[in-house]
């Protein structure tokens, strides 16, 4: 056997290997490829119930933003608006630049004739970014200030004039920083009516006045928690809904 032969044999035995690893270090990974392929042949079959199983029990042990916009697909062919809203929505709390659940939302509530849920400014700011980036972005941003300022001192060095504004500016991105972290604290109160005619009622119970009845896919924010219902505000006004009604913004 030639020296090229046996190099070319050691290369495959060691991607061999290396393959063989990534498998045993990250088992969940084949077979979440296979829930995702299966919940995608399910839909081309136009069996959406079952694609819809499919892909909620991988957003539920994986969540990520393509499998939540095929979940949104697969629910609102089975005629379920509230919980294809909320599966996009939360695609685009993941990710901010998903060009399809952005487009799927559009559509979604022109035809249902529903509205976006109603932000703060700090709250629309926080959209910008996935909500990891804001925590990344305060602390390098912070740090970055400290250390222009400290590492000159400490080195005996003078400052010069582009540090002091670079400083000014990365401290200046870490404020910023601060409203995007709390935006999507506060996000996390808002969700999405679920089931068609839900009750909105004046007391926490089943026996409570129904003041109004709910549309899938209205947007809402849970103030408080009793028992087995949430407090929320809407747009239509304000009482207790069962929590089973209700899906929050924030994956789980």
């Amino acid at each position: 056997m030639s020296p090229k032969s046996e190099a070319q044999k050691s290369v495959c035995v060691v991607l061999a290997i290396l393959v063989l690893l990534v498998c045993l270090l990250n088992p969940g990974r084949a077979a979440a490829t296979d829930t995702f392929t299966r919940g995608l042949e399910l839909s081309r079959a136009g069996q959406f119930p079952e694609a819809a199983a499919a892909f909620e029990q991988l957003a539920g042990a994986r969540p990520a933003a393509g499998t939540l916009v095929n979940l949104g697909l697969a629910d609102w062919q089975r005629g379920h608006a509230g919980p294809a809203i909320l599966a996009w929505e939360q695609a685009l709390w993941i990710d901010p630049f998903n060009a399809r659940a952005e487009a799927n939302l559009k559509f979604a509530r022109q035809v249902a004739q529903l509205d976006a849920p109603q932000l703060k400014w700090f709250e629309a700011v926080s959209a910008w970014l996935p909500p990891n980036a804001w925590v990344w972005l305060a602390g390098a941003s912070l740090w970055l200030s400290l250390g222009l300022l400290i590492f000159p001192g400490i080195f005996r060095r003078r400052k010069t004039g582009w540090q002091q504004w670079l400083a000014a500016l990365a401290f200046g991105i870490f404020l910023f920083s601060l409203a995007g972290n709390f935006g999507v604290i506060s996000r996390t109160h808002t969700g999405f009516v679920l089931k068609k005619n839900a009750p909105l009622r004046l007391t926490p119970t089943q026996d409570g006045e129904v003041i109004t009845t709910l549309v899938p896919g209205e947007p809402a924010r849970a103030l408080r928690t009793r028992g087995h219902y949430l407090f929320i505000h809407t747009l239509a006004g304000s009482g207790w809904l069962e929590q089973d009604d209700f899906g929050p913004l924030c994956p789980r």
